[in-house]
């Protein structure tokens, strides 16, 4: 059994990764620089980001038994953290989907199976959804890091720490 609290060293990594990801999704940088392969660079931050926040949600859970803060704003940070996570994934298989899609499709002798990834990646990868998803990963994302914020270093942190924790009910 651990006995040290390795969250917060794992924490910052997918957060500073999906929020750049977000970035650069939401803001027209294709526009603005449209011969950077922006795609791959999503890609590639979206792939890091959530491998890293499924081992930030890990310890999460492990940092929690070692410490003992106030249990509504565990479970609500948990919440976010999970929904952040999820929202995320479900980009990253968008992406998988049309990475399969487009490099081994033809290998692919199941036209059911195909019909399946392109259906998946037709939702997921819709520039407007994409963009909705990113934003509410964006949303649930912050929310997640001011209530662990909160959490560590209390409500003087952060000049919105009152505002939120006003708005989701919790009283500390």
């Amino acid at each position: 059994m651990f006995t040290y609290n390795i969250h917060p060293i794992l924490v910052h990594f997918p957060i500073a990764l999906l929020f750049i990801y977000s970035v650069i999704k939401i803001l027209p940088f294709k526009k603005w620089m449209p011969s950077v392969a922006w795609r791959h660079i999503e890609r590639a931050l979206l792939l890091l980001g959530v491998f890293g926040a499924f081992a930030a949600l890990a310890t999460g859970d492990l940092a929690e038994h070692l410490s003992h803060p106030n249990r509504a704003l565990v479970e609500m940070h948990s919440t976010f953290a999970t929904i952040a996570t999820w929202i995320y994934g479900a980009l990253l298989l968008g992406e998988t989907a049309s990475v399969i899609r487009s490099d081994f499709g033809v290998k692919i002798r199941s036209s059911m199976l195909l019909k399946k990834i392109a259906f998946i990646e037709r939702i997921l990868c819709d520039r407007i959804f994409s963009k909705i998803l990113a934003l509410a990963g964006f949303i649930a994302i912050t929310v997640t890091g001011l209530l662990g914020g909160v959490m560590v270093y209390g409500t003087s942190a952060d000049p919105l720490a009152g505002f939120v924790l006003k708005i989701l009910g919790l009283q500390l």
